[in-house]
């Protein structure tokens, strides 16, 4: 969507706000031992005590509140009886709907002592993630975000994902634009003053092969290396983007 009123922005505020709170308390519960049903549960209490419905399950008919992928899982884990276990690759994603207006955040943590691969590839999402947000200027193409992500990853020694990519959000989940995580040309649209997108780096350990699991939702790599997704929901602006499911 294209915010254009402070009763607009005021919606999409309050819905990245229920997102942030989501995703910190399930990340504070995060350990060795919980199972990813336990943490979409925490969740779901967040999201309810503030009147928001889970997107996914809403618009897609997903089995869960949110989306929990861990180590080779990429997107779209279901969670359920699985129990976490000291080193392994987490990924809490959280798209609510609130009052009519969708927010989406992702973030990929560790559980205990993750391995040097992992730790370092948590931070290259950062990483990659702020790179992507410095090209995000009014004036700018689609592309150039996809861009500068895509080249953090590479000089880091990772994949970016190509199936998968940041999207336009407002009003449904998945709106235009696509925002690519390389520099597609096809993602030529001029990014535009009020415009609400995700960035989300979506990036492999080993290649950018994936694959869909036999559930029918879990993303996963084909060559079962690790996978981190970092995810922000902001609105473009003729300088710095607003983070809408910012602390």
């Amino acid at each position: 969507m294209s915010i254009k009123t402070p009763e607009e922005l005021a919606g999409m505020r309050a819905a990245g706000r229920i997102v942030r709170k989501m995703l910190e308390a399930m990340k504070n519960s995060t350990r060795s031992g919980v199972t990813t049903g336990e943490l979409d549960d925490i969740g779901a209490g967040v999201m309810r005590e503030h009147g928001a419905r889970s997107a996914p399950a809403l618009i897609h008919g997903f089995p869960g509140v949110s989306c929990i992928s861990v180590n080779d899982e990429i997107v779209h884990g279901i969670p359920g009886k699985r129990r976490l276990r000291n080193g392994d690759l987490l990924k809490l994603d959280v798209t609510i709907e609130n009052d009519g207006f969708m927010a989406d955040a992702a973030e990929t943590v560790v559980i205990g002592a993750g391995s040097l691969i992992g730790e370092r590839l948590i931070a290259c999402s950062r990483r990659a993630f702020e790179h992507g947000l410095s090209a995000a200027r009014a004036g700018n193409r689609v592309y150039e975000i996809g861009r500068a992500v895509e080249a953090e990853v590479r000089k880091s020694g990772f994949f970016v994902i190509h199936q998968l990519c940041g999207h336009g959000i407002g009003r449904t989940i998945h709106e235009q634009p696509n925002v690519p995580n390389f520099a597609d040309p096809q993602a030529n649209q001029i990014l535009t003053e009020g415009l609400v997108i995700t960035i989300e780096p979506i990036i492999a350990s080993q290649s950018s092969r994936a694959f869909l699991a036999r559930d029918g939702w879990t993303m996963r790599t084909a060559d079962r290396g690790l996978a981190a997704h970092h995810e922000h929901t902001l609105m473009i602006t003729d300088s710095e983007p607003l983070l809408l499911t910012a602390a």
